[in-house]
């Protein structure tokens, strides 16, 4: 199958989207070369992606090269943002890692890293910005071995440093690619005479390297004292996609130099759809077989509504009828669109393998299955990140309510890490999302897409309540009679600290004193009472219950009765614990000159931060710490303000930990 499905995935400015535009434009899918800078990029085609100047929603586009037709998503590189890298990532075959030839791997680049592991996607690497001051491959490389555990192997040699860089040395070809300023194409030339011994040394690393990973490749190397371009190229492609060693190419997407190389290493080295294993719940990338897709985004806007899909299987025809497997209802496809970012070109149909967006489904939400009637089947859907942050959001005139309600249910139906919920205290409508950015964008959507007036309170954080000490053998009886069947249930539960923030029920009853229905009963009870927890109302987290002891009625006992008696012997119990107040707490690495770190410590220490690194370069300082959510709120502004404008800082979230003062 000549496709590609693949995901462009890196730290916020480090390339991703110039990236995406070079190949766009490289390909003939444009004719013009889009800049950040401009607000003339194709993917970031939103008014608050050009204002703000970074990726805020994943976008997906098509192109063809070398005879295969490659489906792109340039994700967002921004923390608040990772739900959108996770869906996609769902969806994709393959991802371009890009990395800054100057940083390295940075704090969000090893978190998308590690979203790509869990998902199994392979990857290639592209270190990007080599004609930056201060930029060095090697060092670059040895970020990813030493900071994601991978083996990278540099499959090419920068020819020239900074501002002098002007094309690479192919090591797999041993051929010479130079980018003549403000050319498009590059000349096929020698390796220049300076640089043979050093190509011929890192060749014969490459070679090394990979004979000890490929067994295969190993046979060759042991009779030849060498490998063959065609077995080095096929042995890369199999640990790439094994996931054993990573593929490592360089480059400056802003001068169009080294894009045609990292898309030929698209092709040559990342899989295509019928390569893969079936995920769990999908049948082999065949067209012929019944239809299964995947929704991963839904566009829900007063004008009408658009779902992506990423096929696995079958043929998707216009005017077909398909079942929603996750929701139990049919849907009609009325048109079927070939996206490239807000535009797109309508197509009779789509098979396995195709990444397209389909208008007719009205209530599929992203990670619903869509399939054949006849052959219903359910995917595993991405996971979603629960929210940390949240906002009081209200209309500031009585008449726009309602319009309100429904903006916010849209809100939440394109970006299910947004969770919209009413305060049963106050009343109020809150907004839940991944962090002060993420909360700012959804009510500026709010504002500029709905035109409606809001009112925003302070952000608030989400807290957790856990069990510090438990307790043991707590009784509790459930017993009413009203007329006609009584409840009858008698639970008796140990509580205790559970281990990695988890709920952990299990049951030690013996002799059938209580059925197995009802300990199912007692455990879902138990889940009811860890939505409020006793010190603030918290939702409560990292306990172990333990069912003992119980007794039931010929009569009068049913799953209901045991269900309540779990719920109120929980509240009973955790009351009785001792239990700690959790607060949501984020890595933040600051980078700042290194004349302003007096300062930026001291800041960090008055917002209760633990300093965990400080590193110095060049006249720059990185100072990384452990920091309470709560308190990076307005940090933006403070940093900018002790360092002259000059300091910068990013956050990825580290769990929860005790409140502390």
């Amino acid at each position: 199958m000549r496709v590609r499905n693949l995901g462009i995935l890196a730290h916020v400015d480090a390339g991703k989207t110039t990236v995406t535009e070079r190949f766009l434009y490289l390909t003939g899918a444009t004719h013009k070369r889009g800049e950040v800078h401009d607000g003339t990029t194709v993917t970031d085609f939103d008014p608050l992606e050009r204002d703000r100047g970074i990726t805020i929603f994943a976008a997906a586009v098509s192109c063809d090269w070398a005879g295969h037709r490659v489906n792109l998503i340039d994700t967002p590189g921004h923390v608040d943002f990772s739900d959108e890298v996770e869906r996609s990532l769902r969806v994709l075959d393959g991802a371009v890692a890009v990395f800054d030839a100057v940083a390295g791997v940075e704090p969000q680049s090893e978190t998308v890293w590690r979203q790509a592991d869990r998902h199994g996607v392979p990857r290639i690497a592209f270190v990007n910005k080599l004609d930056r001051a201060g930029a060095e491959l090697d060092a670059a490389v040895a970020s990813l071995r030493d900071r994601l555990g991978t083996v990278p192997l540099p499959v090419q040699l920068p020819i020239g440093r900074e501002d002098g860089f002007t094309g690479v040395v192919d090591l797999v070809r041993m051929r010479a690619y130079v980018w003549a300023d403000g050319a498009d194409t590059f000349a096929d030339l020698p390796v220049p005479d300076d640089l043979r011994d050093e190509a011929r040394h890192r060749r014969r690393r490459l070679e090394e390297t990979v004979a000890e990973l490929h067994p295969g490749a190993l046979e060759e190397f042991c009779g030849e004292d060498a490998l063959s371009g065609e077995t080095l190229t096929s042995a890369l492609r199999d640990l790439t996609l094994s996931g054993d060693a990573v593929v490592v190419l360089c480059g400056s997407a802003y001068r169009n130099r080294g894009i045609e190389p990292l898309l030929d290493a698209v092709v040559a080295y990342l899989p295509a759809p019928s390569d893969l294993p079936p995920v769990r719940g999908e049948v082999p990338a065949d067209p012929g077989a019944p239809f299964t897709a995947l929704a991963f985004k839904v566009n829900a806007s007063a004008t009408g509504r658009m779902t992506y899909l990423r096929v696995y299987a079958g043929t998707l025809r216009k005017g077909d009828t398909v079942l929603d497997a996750t929701a139990g209802r049919t849907e009609r496809i009325a048109r079927i669109l070939r996206v490239q970012a807000d535009r797109a070109t309508e197509v009779d149909e789509a098979r396995a393998g195709d990444i397209v967006a389909v208008v007719g489904p009205k209530s599929a939400r992203a990670g619903a299955t869509l399939c054949a009637p006849d052959a219903p089947v359910v995917l595993e859907p991405p996971s979603t990140a629960d929210p940390v942050v949240s906002v009081a959001v209200e209309a500031r005139r009585s008449t726009d309510t309602g319009r309100l309600a429904t903006a916010l249910a849209r809100l939440s139906e394109e970006d299910p890490s947004l969770v919209v919920r009413s305060d049963p205290e106050t009343g109020q409508t809150v907004l839940s999302g991944l962090g002060e950015l993420h909360l700012e964008v959804a009510v500026e959507k709010l504002r500029r897409d709905r035109g409606l007036e809001v009112t925003v309170g302070r952000p608030q954080v989400a807290y957790r309540e856990t069990v510090t000490k438990g307790v043991a053998g707590l009784l509790h009886r459930h017993v009413k009679q009203d007329g006609g069947a009584g409840q009858f249930a008698h639970v008796v539960l140990d509580v205790e600290p559970a281990v990695d923030d988890e709920f952990v029920f299990t049951s030690t009853v013996t002799g059938g004193r209580v059925p197995q229905e009802y300990v199912r009963a007692v455990e879902a009870g138990c889940r009811d009472a860890l939505v409020e927890g006793p010190l603030g109302g918290h939702p409560v987290t990292g306990v172990r219950v333990t069912l003992t002891d119980g007794a039931t009625h010929p009569k009068d006992s049913s799953e209901m009765a045991f269900r309540t008696a779990g719920r109120f012997a929980l509240r009973e119990a955790l009351r009785a614990s001792v239990m700690t107040l959790l607060e949501p707490v984020a890595e933040v690495t600051v980078t700042v000159p290194a004349e302003s770190v007096g300062p930026v410590l001291g800041d960090l220490a008055a917002r209760r931060g633990r300093v965990t690194d400080q590193t110095t370069r060049s006249g720059t300082a990185v100072v990384s710490a452990t920091v309470p959510l709560a308190e990076l709120f307005g940090y933006a502004s403070r940093l900018r303000g002790r360092t002259q404008g000059r300091g910068t800082f990013t956050t990825r979230p580290a769990g929860y930990q005790a409140a502390r003062d």
